[in-house]
């Protein structure tokens, strides 16, 4: 856990000088102070992220980290586990949504395999770097070692570093894994104590029985583990997912390099808030992308106290919801850098 150690350490808060810099500029620029609403408050943050009082746009990267789940065995996804490595050669091959939405974005896409229970793929487009094949069955024990939850962040660490290194100035957080909204929800209910019955949505598509399944399933994992909320490290290990510790290292790799990290729906939700109760400040370096029809994104999102950009209805997951509103913060910096203030345009200013 030397290098978990070590990112922690290296997280520190925004810079609160670009940040008053920033704030002056926008209001000062030819529109009513304000009247960008969203665009005026990320491109603020985002000075603080980068110290830069005039941020600008760069190299984005989405981070899709792929793995599977025991708990599936007990019928809580409308789907099979074979479609976890079907999806992920979609990826490789650029076929599926993530990629046609990055590619539009101008943004990178970059598959991992942190722990599907399938054959590895050999392919060079991905990155084998799984920690074991597959979580345990989380409603019979512990979905995977407290080590092993440490691995598996630390997986995220290293590459998100090793994209940063090569250039990425904003990344964000995409996954892959047949049934991975049930370990969410359960990092969701273990961390903010909200009943599991208000938090459990239909993922790819559970009817009312499904559903029903689903939070029984949960709530047997929960009273058997007894993941420790003060502990992100702990509720991983107990009720998480491989994929999802990738992801939690992801926003801590990226936080201690001052890089922002772009959250999309559920599963990347669940991963932040293990981020955040590992290392708290690292929520300073989040940037929301939109709301997920699944009915725990919003409760998470409200855990970071974050609000989402963009409200399309959408639950596909991947990474989609982050790599439209990377469109978004790249129009926030723009307007930012290129719209001149009220002094440098020669218009009069309210009184």
């Amino acid at each position: 856990m030397e290098l978990l150690s070590k990112t922690i350490r290296e997280i520190n808060g925004l810079d609160e000088e670009s940040m008053r810099l920033a704030r002056q500029r926008s209001d000062n620029l030819i529109k009513p102070p304000g009247s960008l609403g969203a665009l005026e408050e990320a491109v603020v943050k985002l000075a603080g992220i980068y110290r830069e009082p005039i941020p600008s746009p760069g190299e984005k990267v989405v981070m899709v980290m792929a793995g599977d789940h025991g708990v599936v065995a007990e019928g809580v996804s409308a789907f099979p586990q074979e479609v976890t490595p079907q999806m992920v050669m979609g990826f490789l091959n650029g076929q599926a949504g993530i990629n046609v939405l990055s590619r539009h974005a101008g943004a990178k896409v970059v598959i991992t395999d942190v722990g599907m229970a399938s054959p590895p793929i050999e392919h060079p487009g991905l990155n084998n770097c799984r920690v074991k094949n597959g979580t345990d069955n989380m409603a019979q024990g512990p979905a995977m070692s407290r080590e092993e939850a440490a691995q598996a962040i630390e997986v995220g660490i290293r590459l998100v570093q090793e994209q940063i290194d090569q250039g990425a100035r904003m990344v964000a957080t995409g996954d892959m894994g047949i049934g991975n909204t049930t370990p969410s929800t359960a990092i969701l209910a273990a961390i903010s104590g909200i009943p599991v019955e208000e938090i459990t949505g239909r993922g790819t598509g559970l009817d009312d029985r499904g559903l029903k399944l689903k939070q029984e399933v949960i709530k047997k994992a929960l009273a058997l583990n007894k993941p420790d909320p003060q502990d992100g490290l702990d509720v991983l290990a107990k009720v998480g997912g491989l994929e999802i510790g990738a992801l939690a290292g992801v926003v801590l790799g990226a936080a201690a390099r001052r890089i922002p990290v772009v959250i999309d729906g559920l599963i990347s939700g669940a991963a932040a808030l293990i981020a955040k109760t590992i290392a708290p400040q690292s929520v300073d370096y989040m940037l929301p992308s939109h709301l997920s029809q699944e009915p725990g994104h919003k409760l998470v999102l409200q855990q970071l106290g974050l609000k989402p950009l963009l409200h399309l209805d959408m639950r596909l997951g991947e990474g989609t919801g982050a790599a439209i509103a990377f469109m978004v913060f790249d129009a926030a910096m723009k307007c930012h850098a290129q719209m001149p203030t009220f002094a440098e345009a020669g218009v009069t200013n309210k009184e």
